[in-house]
């Protein structure tokens, strides 16, 4: 027996009226594929989800955050706040798809889903909108800026009041989701416990001195060797001062040095990001970096410095809210289609959200049955368009689900 109500009727009206929008919800979605904006300049992206849900008679805050939107719809019974969570920025790629709706704007596109996520989160404004009798306790929609730009979105708008009472109570659960090419569209993955990771930038700059290339005997200290031996020593922060019960990952994706053949530079930098799913783990090895960085280099005559971004906190799910995610989507799905989710080493902003309040994230798959889905940003992303129906149904669900959860839990 389902938990939002006695009978099936509520479960057969989110489906309909999700069959019913579904041209709608791509229709969103497309326009909103054709017009990506980067992270904090999601100003036209903004503007029409905010008129979309002024439209179904949410109550809308805009300018959060810079370009964040919060609508809220309170039901037609007491009960608590839910809040459901997209992200609307777009990545700096350049599109390759070659689709009729393809982006206009050049070197920027949604290769993340970022647009599916915000109209599957539309569409179920849409359905909650017209199901306010069976609502028993009060929805908030958030549309988050900058996730792929750390610090990211999350924390001022949550700084600007996000979790904060207004014209419903504060939420008390959040839930999210988010695209995955690796399950077909109409299934859905999830987690209890940690789940992504935290994701820290580094920024090493090595300097010695340049000089002929020809007569390096003559320098104090040649850059581009200790460098390399920096990125050796970094290594053993992974393979030697990591638990082997913990999960981490060190990688380093660009080395500057601006020299020649015949010319050692100045200065060399690298940069790279530390991947984490162990909080304490997380700290010890960043602290580790850097004096590891600073040592290196004085053991070799030369200086270097080391900058760290923190970016994301390890994203863990509650167990129980990972639980009800579960178990609604083996009632309103399916049990064949609903997945345990693996361990993720992509870092989400979401993760902040779920510092303050229980919840949890869970991935939605798009693959298509035609065609293999290429992986997240990448230049030709196109996930299967079927799965918003899926996307938009299910967030209802959840958000009908928890409210009427909690107000049969609390009457007990």
């Amino acid at each position: 027996m389902s938990a939002i109500i006695d009978t099936r009727t509520a479960a057969e009206r989110i489906r309909e009226l999700a069959n019913a929008d579904f041209q709608t919800v791509v229709g969103f979605r497309r326009q909103l594929h054709r017009h990506p904006e980067l992270s904090f300049h999601e100003h036209e992206t903004a503007a029409f989800v905010a008129e979309r849900l002024r439209e179904i008679g949410f109550t809308v805050r805009t300018g959060v955050a810079g370009t964040g939107v919060i609508g809220d719809l309170a039901g037609d019974k007491p009960g608590p706040t839910v809040m459901l969570r997209a992200d609307i920025d777009a990545l700096p790629i350049h599109e390759t798809t070659d689709l009729e709706y393809a982006s206009v704007n050049a070197g920027v596109m949604h290769a993340c889903g970022h647009d599916l996520h915000t109209a599957c989160l539309l569409g179920a404004a849409r359905i909650l909108a017209k199901m306010r009798q069976y609502l028993s306790g009060s929805v908030r929609v958030l549309f988050q800026p900058a996730e792929e730009l750390a610090p990211g979105g999350a924390a001022p708008m949550i700084a600007e009041g996000a979790l904060q009472p207004s014209t419903v109570a504060a939420p008390s659960a959040v839930f999210g989701l988010h695209t995955w090419p690796r399950l077909p569209a109409g299934t859905i993955a999830v987690r209890g416990g940690v789940f992504m990771a935290s994701n820290d930038e580094i920024e090493i700059t090595v300097r010695g001195q340049g000089g002929h290339a020809a007569e390096p005997h003559l320098l104090s200290a040649d850059p581009v060797l200790v460098a390399a031996h920096i990125l050796v020593a970094l290594q053993t922060v992974v393979s030697r001062n990591r638990p082997p019960e913990t999960a981490g990952v060190l990688s380093f994706g660009a080395v500057h040095a601006n020299g020649a053949t015949n010319i050692i530079p100045d200065t060399v930098s690298i940069s790279g990001t530390l991947r984490s799913m162990d909080r304490q783990w997380r700290h010890s090895a960043l602290h580790r970096i850097q004096t590891l960085v600073k040592n290196t280099a004085l053991a070799f005559g030369a200086e270097a410095d080391c900058e760290v971004l923190e970016g994301y906190p390890v994203l863990i799910n509650d167990q129980a809210s990972a639980d009800f995610v579960r178990s609604e989507g083996m009632s309103f799905l399916g049990s064949d289609k609903v997945h345990e989710a693996p361990l993720w080493f992509a870092a989400e902003d979401f993760a902040r959200y779920l510092e303050h309040l229980p919840g949890a994230f869970f991935l939605l798959g798009v693959n298509r049955p035609d065609v293999q889905v290429t992986g997240l940003h990448t230049a030709t992303y196109s996930p299967d368009e079927a799965a918003m129906e899926t996307g938009a149904s299910f967030l209802a669900r959840i958000a009908l689900a928890y409210c009427h959860k909690e107000v049969v839990t609390e009457s007990k």
